[in-house]
């Protein structure tokens, strides 16, 4: 059994983790996806305003303390007794820790589940490269472009990013298809970041769909949300041309961003009013995570972590849920050949 590309710090602890994975549960379809992830297994420290380097996180709802964080050593712990050799304390420690995030992994809705907003999720019919090249057996190739919460900050495990969540919601529904997830965050990036590096980290990959997470770190910064709307306008542009689906993720609800409601607000307006004119796919992120506070009585520290930013497991799971769910409709509805005038190619699950 083949198992999700990701780093290990040894090829003797990816092994470990696969075999153990596999016996904790792990769907076989799930192993073949193919993620690239540009976050490490161990989440960064560094202390700044912006998305990409904030303070350091706490635990994230639904994972457990050890996949979280390290423990302190202690004098009794197996790594201080001289009657075991190294090699089985580094062992018995690597068991320990995927065994915890195995757990994690299967039970990440198990307290709190991860409910659609009452509207629902409507698919709208966007992607229609992704669903072309599923129909004809053909591999897809999805591009994640943004900052750290497509990077993946806050979560306890590469795994639990959402890119990865996503492409193995996707490897299920689609368990014989060839489909590769990149993620390509950057933390404290934003639209003039994120433009200098979209012909290489993005267009020279010639993906299929683009999900282009955008416009938290300007709010942060107080830019001017008009003048970002016309970069990821003109970067959405270029995008099409190059023969690629697109879909827009406007900023997350947490402290740190509705607390600069008015430049939140206009942020999101504007990203609507992009997708709108270019005619691609929104997906409301704010107003979901909203919702989920606001109306399904959430608590924001069931979804953010400490630095009252960034998403925690939960939230980055909920997050890919939705997403994916939406992703796989759009794609059933171009595959039952429903036609979908252009002008109205909206992606807007919430």
């Amino acid at each position: 059994m083949r198992f999700w590309n990701f780093r290990c710090s040894s090829h003797a602890a990816a092994v470990l983790a696969g075999a153990l994975l596999g016996s904790a549960g792990v769907p076989a379809a799930d192993a073949q996806v193919t993620v690239h992830a540009a976050l490490s297994a161990t989440a960064p420290t560094q202390t700044a305003q912006t998305e990409g380097s904030p303070q350091a996180p706490s635990q994230p709802a639904g994972s457990s303390p050890a996949a979280t964080s390290q423990a302190p050593p202690s004098t009794n712990s197996a790594a201080n007794d001289p009657s075991l050799p190294p090699s089985k304390t580094l062992t018995a420690k690597a068991i320990d820790k995927v065994k915890q995030v195995a757990r994690s992994a299967s039970d990440i809705f198990s307290r709190v589940p991860c409910l659609p907003p009452k509207g629902g999720v409507q698919a709208l019919g966007s992607l229609p490269h992704v669903a072309n090249k599923l129909i004809a057996g053909q591999p897809v190739v999805i591009v994640a472009f943004g900052s750290s919460s497509t990077q993946g900050y806050g979560s306890s495990a590469p795994e639990f990013t959402y890119p990865n969540r996503l492409a193995a919601q996707l490897k299920r529904q689609y368990p014989g298809a060839d489909i590769t997830v990149i993620n390509a965050g950057v933390g404290g990036e934003d639209a003039p970041e994120m433009m200098k590096r979209l012909q290489t980290a993005v267009i020279d990959v010639h993906p299929d769909f683009v999900i282009w997470q955008v416009g938290t770190n300007a709010v942060l910064r107080n830019l001017d949300p008009a003048a970002t709307a016309k970069l990821v306008e003109e970067g959405v542009a270029r995008i099409q041309a190059s023969g690629s689906d697109v879909v827009l993720v406007d900023p997350q609800y947490s402290p740190r961003v509705y607390e600069r409601g008015d430049s939140a607000g206009k942020m999101v307006r504007m990203l609507s009013r992009v997708a709108s004119l270019r005619h691609v796919g929104i997906f409301p992120r704010f107003e979901g995570m909203r919702e989920r506070h606001e109306d399904q009585s959430l608590p924001v520290n069931s979804f953010v972590i400490a630095d009252g930013l960034h998403m925690n497991d939960w939230g980055y799971a909920c997050f890919a849920q939705l997403l994916g769910d939406d992703i796989i409709k759009s794609v059933g509805q171009i595959k039952l050949g429903v036609n979908v005038p252009a002008e109205v190619r909206k992606y807007r699950p919430m």
